[in-house]
């Protein structure tokens, strides 16, 4: 019974991810909440922040099969002589090497910090609602910058801001997302295409941090049977999840503003700092 118990939950914090990881409400944010509120622990002390990673690489390859046709074309194009510089995929996933420099030198400095610190539902209640505050503002300045352009085009100098931006992520409850589409608009890019390179740069991104993290808690050889099944299982979950969730996602920026996540985030965040207060956390 607490096996089934235990594969239930990483049903539930599978969905979680999926649903989140690409909206810009905080994946992270809100599986600090759910694996807090739901137990979710085992004898392994390693155990829950290793399935938190792994989880999230099922919603990334979501990503990499939902834009596998522009990332093919990346690839086949990769070198300038063929279709010119900027058409190349070299200038493409450069613009993406770009982006992750901030994001890598800050991780590097801050990221056990943040976690000593952070990793708590309270904290995350606390920074999901600044960040909503911070969202309305962005988008109602910035966001019109660039409606016209949708083509995935961006510069060194936008992907710079991008990556910039992208560091605010390093604290749970910022959102990954939210902190990217601000880049983006703040750098003159169309939400849709700023929230396109934000899933392109999540690959490189979350793929080489959640590496480095399973190797630095000594990999799957030290996991039980249940354990790796909670894995298989979270894994495919936020996967599909994701997939449904991405493309709905991007036909919503085409039409509506932001301002549902900024709410949804407001109200999410009283919640979980009331349950706070009557000590559910």
């Amino acid at each position: 019974m607490d096996s089934i118990l235990f594969i239930l939950k990483s049903i539930i914090l599978g969905i979680v991810e999926g649903v989140t990881e690409f909206l810009p409400v905080s994946s992270t944010g809100h599986l600090v909440i759910f694996e807090n509120l739901l137990g979710f622990k085992t004898i392994s002390s390693n155990y829950v922040e290793m399935y938190t990673y792994v989880i999230q690489l099922g919603a990334i390859l979501a990503v990499i099969i939902l834009y596998w046709s522009k990332i093919k074309d990346t690839l086949v194009n990769f070198f300038p002589h063929k279709v010119g510089y900027s058409k190349s995929g070299f200038k493409f996933w450069f613009m993406i090497f770009i982006a992750c420099i901030p994001g890598g030198i800050f991780g590097v400095l801050l990221d056990d910090i943040a976690e000593e610190y952070l990793f708590k539902p309270l904290p995350v209640a606390i920074t999901l609602f600044l960040g909503a505050i911070w969202m309305l503002y962005a988008e109602n300045k910035f966001r019109n910058n660039n409606l016209v352009k949708q083509e995935l085009s961006v510069t060194p100098k936008q992907a710079l801001i991008v990556g910039a931006f992208q560091c605010l992520a390093i604290i749970p409850g910022m959102s990954r997302s939210a902190s990217t589409i601000i880049g983006g608009w703040v750098s003159g890019l169309s939400t849709v295409v700023a929230a396109e390179f934000s899933f392109f740069l999540a690959i490189p991104v979350m793929v080489g941090m959640s590496f480095l993290k399973i190797v630095k808690m000594g990999g799957f050889a030290t996991l039980t049977p249940l354990e790796m099944t909670s894995l298989i299982v979270g894994f495919i979950v936020s996967f599909l999840v994701a997939l449904a969730v991405i493309s709905k996602f991007i036909n919503y920026l085409k039409k509506k503003p932001m301002k549902v996540f900024v709410y949804y985030r407001m109200i999410f965040a009283v919640i979980v700092l009331l349950a706070g207060l009557v000590g559910l956390f």
